[in-house]
């Protein structure tokens, strides 16, 4: 497995993490989730990523089991807050108060001491940025968390917070979780490079858009059974991969990989990966045979005959 730097601090984590969104503790029972962790973690995957959110904390309680008997010190956990957990209107967003509650709850459920890395899973329009950066700050110096990040923020608001923390002496954000693939470019215009200046890592999820990527759906044929596209809770999210413009140029990857006797899986996170800025790609796996066909994609690097390809067949799109 590889290993890369998260941005410019001295973590390294795995070029390929294991994500937990609709995966595990949902779509996957406690012990599939616990075969798959372990799986994972005997390939070289150090990189776990979860948030409280996901399924209500069913997917960070999950995880919590499946590390419970692993070496602690040989991972790398990390999770997210943000989003309402129930109709109490402090328990959402990024407050000082909901960042703090919000990590203990995080900590219970996970069965750990702190977490590697803590994100802000949106931005908060509605709290001032130096509440959720002295927060932060000040968990870091709890011994709760290790290092702060963010995902889905506007490039201008990771510049925001970034220059105000180098500013009042704060611990900054050291990563970004941003949605990235060959269907979705629009972070290569403003997000990659404000990343790469300021030396934030990115995590990126959805790399095989939501199995869009994998040549499973074809034109014209219904999703085949057990699909994300199959159940009420996947569908809402992979439908907007499941056009016909969008559909025929994942056939033609699928084509392109075969010419060079790859899957289009290794393609697709080789793809994301080509960018030194990404530290991990984030994958979803719901058995061992789609934990397998992702991790295969490690060390696969793309010539440039490769990225011309890829480039042609998935144009890149609007700035996000």
């Amino acid at each position: 497995m590889e290993y890369r730097n998260l941005g410019s601090c001295g973590l390294r984590v795995s070029a390929i993490g294991l994500g937990s969104w609709l995966t595990l503790g949902s779509a996957v029972d406690a012990a599939g989730s616990t075969r798959l962790v372990h799986a994972a973690f005997e390939r070289g995957v150090n990189l776990f990523d979860t948030a409280d959110i996901y399924d209500h904390g069913a997917a960070e309680t999950a995880l919590g089991a499946a590390i419970a008997d692993l070496p602690r010190q040989r991972l790398v956990l990390a999770t997210k807050c943000f989003f309402p957990m129930s109709d109490d209107p402090n328990d959402r967003g990024l407050s000082r108060k909901h960042v703090f509650e919000s990590l203990h709850g995080s900590l219970r459920r996970l069965g750990t001491d702190y977490v590697d890395l803590y994100q802000c899973h949106r931005f908060d329009e509605h709290t001032p940025v130096l509440e959720t950066a002295r927060a932060m700050h000040d968990l870091i110096t709890a011994g709760k968390l290790l290092y702060w990040g963010v995902s889905q923020w506007p490039a201008e608001r990771i510049t925001e917070v970034m220059e105000l923390c180098r500013r009042e002496g704060l611990h900054a954000p050291v990563a970004n979780q941003p949605l990235y693939n060959l269907m979705e470019r629009g972070i290569e215009a403003a997000i990659l490079p404000t990343c790469a200046r300021h030396g934030l890592g990115l995590l990126v999820y959805s790399p095989l858009a939501q199995g869009a990527l994998t040549g499973k759906y074809r034109q014209g044929q219904p999703p085949p059974a057990g699909s994300r596209a199959t159940d009420a809770q996947g569908s809402q999210w992979v439908g907007r991969y499941l056009t016909p413009a969008r559909l025929a140029a994942a056939e033609e990857l699928v084509a392109l990989a075969a010419l060079r006797s790859l899957t289009p899986m290794q393609l697709a996170l080789a793809f994301c990966l080509r960018e030194r800025t990404v530290a991990s790609v984030l994958v979803g796996a719901r058995d061992q045979r789609q934990l397998d066909q992702n991790l295969a994609a490690d060390g696969v690097v793309l010539d440039d005959e490769l990225r011309r390809d890829l480039d042609r067949i998935f144009p890149a799109g609007p700035a996000a």
